[in-house]
């Protein structure tokens, strides 16, 4: 074997050696190394005592949904008429009955005339019927059928006061103009069709007729989506969220609600104000809307904003509870594991009630204060427990170290010569 190696090239001696050196160094990771994270990806147990406390219980419901304005009114005009003025812009802020746009009232004012003319006729229609009047059939019939006429006329005369009224658009809730989409000269062609709310709004505080014609958000010239002015309340916020139908029946109005959102650093807060009767389908699963009236004066809320929503339907005080990973069950008995004074542990039965996060309530079996054995899992460090960490490359010894990347000195080998077995050049 000697003889063999003597006759080697240099080159070939110099690659059979670092050869010899990767296998020597990968068995050494593959022998050492590898135990030892595998034993540190093993994760540790460690056992405490926690005491049996008293604490709050929550149980609730989660879903999610969008904060909207209670107050969101569309205002469009319910007249016909050419915009002779536009007295807000958008992003100013409103107070009921206060004057948005008007038309010209030309033609308006042209059909109150007439209307008051037939009121006139029809009541002279009436009179002169009554004056001619016998007592028999025939003239109490055109007394009626005057009379219904007289009914007519009133109410033309009453529409078209209000078609004159409704020439000076005005706001019918308080809030910010979020939308303002007239200019003077448009001409608009209004049905007559009232304004419609996202909430429960009132429909403010103006008086008389200009209030009927302030009403409408669905002109004929523009849609429900494309109203000409939109209001919105800034200071009343709703959450719609859809419940599942096992979910729904433990709710009732009035439940106190908890919000989050990943925009937010505070809770926001609410209750319960309307659940639905009315179910929508979704995969097969029944859903019900649920809306919440957050409560409180929260600042910087905007339309749209996602939040995350915690219906809480059941909150007891001064509930005994124990860390659930406490509990076990053992022949379909719910147990702890105590230690006595001596260090025994021991088998405790309990009965066990609601769960809360990582707390279970103990109903039976345990008093406050009494201790149970809680065991935790935890991964290991990568160090070891002596300090020293894994990565040194160490196990078991060292490996040769060849300084500066030089290679071991051979020259003492039999058949030495110019530092490797053989010397020369082969």
């Amino acid at each position: 074997m000697l003889r063999l190696w003597r006759r080697t090239r240099p080159w070939v001696r110099v690659v059979a050696v670092v050869l010899l050196v990767g296998v020597a160094g990968t068995g050494v990771y593959w022998f050492g190394f590898r135990d030892q994270r595998a034993q540190a990806a093993t994760p540790a147990e460690q056992t405490q005592a926690v005491a049996a406390s008293l604490t709050t219980i929550e149980q609730s419901v989660s879903a999610s949904g969008t904060l909207t304005p209670t107050v969101q009114q569309d205002v469009s005009f319910a007249v016909s008429g050419t915009v002779t003025s536009v007295d807000v812009a958008a992003g100013d802020t409103v107070t009921a009955g206060q004057r948005l746009a008007t038309v010209d009232t030309l033609t308006l004012d042209a059909a109150l005339l007439q209307a008051k003319a037939d009121f006139a006729s029809a009541q002279a229609s009436l009179s002169n019927a009554q004056d001619d009047a016998d007592g028999s059939t025939a003239s109490d019939a055109q007394v009626a059928a005057a009379a219904a006429q007289v009914e007519v006329a009133q109410s033309a005369v009453d529409d078209a006061e209000a078609d004159v009224a409704g020439a000076t658009l005005v706001s019918p809730v308080a809030g910010l103009l979020t939308t303002v989409d007239l200019e003077v000269g448009d001409v608009v062609s209004g049905s007559g069709s009232s304004g419609s709310s996202s909430g429960s709004s009132g429909t403010g505080s103006a008086t008389g007729g200009a209030m009927s014609g302030a009403t409408g958000s669905t002109g004929s010239t523009t849609t429900a989506s494309s109203a000409q002015f939109t209001v919105i309340g800034t200071d009343a916020w709703q959450v719609s969220v859809t419940v599942g139908e096992s979910d729904v029946a433990l709710l009732t109005v009035g439940d106190q609600v908890e919000m989050t959102s990943d925009s937010r650093t505070d809770t926001l807060y609410g209750t319960v104000s309307e659940i639905g009767l009315l179910s929508s389908s979704t995969g097969g699963v029944a859903a019900y809307p649920v809306v919440v009236d957050v409560t409180g004066s929260p600042e910087d809320l905007h339309d749209g904003e996602s939040v995350d929503v915690s219906i809480i339907y059941e909150r007891r005080t001064d509930v005994l509870t124990v860390p659930s990973a406490a509990v076990t069950t053992v022949d379909g008995r719910s147990v702890v594991t105590q230690e006595g004074a001596d260090g025994e542990q021991t088998t405790t039965v309990v009965t066990t009630g609601a769960t809360s996060g990582n707390l279970v309530e103990i109903t039976d079996g345990l008093a406050e204060g009494d201790e149970v054995l809680v065991t935790t899992f935890s991964p290991r460090t990568s160090g070891s427990e002596d300090g020293s960490t894994g990565g040194t490359g160490q196990q078991g010894g060292q490996m040769p170290d060849f300084g500066s990347g030089e290679m071991p000195d051979f020259s003492q080998l039999p058949g030495g010569g110019s530092g490797f077995p053989g010397g020369g050049n082969g």
